[in-house]
């Protein structure tokens, strides 16, 4: 029983032809990973990690509208990105109004997302896809889309990054040296969303975070500067989503529980890491002279 389940989650037959029919898949992982582990890094300084997991599930809510519309998943799931991230953006100015809003958008946009999996008459792959990721979902169109969104957020946080910093470290000096902090906001929340939609193409909507929140959490574990910070955590995310996509391609599982599951391996790694790295500090100060005495 072991092995057959083991043979499900790692079969390797006639891998080298099979990676070939994912080429588009394991490209577009690489910049997804470069492009959740570059705006991770203000999601976690901006405490915004469960709004991220909001925005998929209107993400997931709009995926599912335009398959049953057929409007288009791509473009359903942006518009419920991008509705979710401006409300958020607008109305949640103040921590404890956004928690509101994320309260009350997670379970509309999960609810009906369901609804209208339920009475799109496709195959149940399709529907399954859209909340845990499709390894071969990834077509020339697809791939070309995903490149222009990631490319468009990338330029856009490059452009903000210095008053998007300021204003996630504080808001408040940030808004007195005349940093607009609300335009900065909803630039971020924009992007943000523009993230979470591609995202939601590759690894489903309910394990989004594991691109966009843990490759960052990583990253912080292990060094607060804000040059390397960003390094790590897009080299982070690049690990996740690229290896999740190789290994997934030897079994007969979603591709999701393979990204997560090396993001978490990775965040546990760099936790240990940082524990290490904090106790060898604290045991060098504990053994240095104090000058003040005497």
């Amino acid at each position: 029983m072991n092995s057959e389940i083991w043979g499900e989650l790692f079969r390797f037959d006639n891998y080298a032809e099979l990676l070939v029919l994912v080429r588009n898949s394991i490209i577009a992982g690489a910049v997804l990973g470069l492009t959740g582990g570059l705006i991770g890094v203000f999601v976690m300084a901006r405490d915004m990690a469960f709004a991220v997991h909001a925005i998929s599930e209107l993400s997931f809510a709009g995926a599912a509208a335009g398959l049953l519309f057929g409007v288009g998943v791509v473009e359903g799931s942006l518009a419920g990105s991008l509705a979710a991230a401006l409300l958020i953006g607008l109305l949640g100015s103040r921590a404890r109004d956004r928690n509101s809003i994320i309260a009350v958008l997670m379970p509309f946009g999960l609810g009906f997302g369901i609804l209208c999996l339920a009475l799109y008459p496709g195959r149940a792959a399709n529907k399954f896809g859209l909340l845990t990721g499709q390894i071969v979902a990834v077509d020339n169109p697809r791939l070309t889309a995903l490149l222009v969104i990631c490319s468009i957020v990338v330029v856009g946080l490059l452009l903000i990054w210095r008053p998007l910093m300021f204003t996630s470290i504080d808001a408040q000096v940030a808004e007195a040296r005349g940093v607009p902090r609300l335009a900065v906001s909803i630039a971020f929340m924009v992007l943000l969303g523009l993230a979470v939609a591609v995202s939601v193409q590759i690894v489903g909507s309910l394990l989004v975070l594991s691109i966009l929140v843990t490759p960052a959490a990583a990253a912080l574990r292990v060094s607060a500067s804000p040059f390397l910070v960003p390094m790590l955590s897009a080299l982070f995310a690049v690990v996740a989503t690229v290896g999740g996509i190789m290994l997934a391609l030897g079994g007969s599982v979603p591709i999701s529980p393979y990204v997560t599951t090396l993001s978490f391996l990775i965040y546990l790694g760099c936790r240990f890491f940082g524990h290490i790295k904090n106790r060898g500090q604290r045991r060098h100060r504990a053994r240095m002279p104090d000058v003040t005495a005497g």
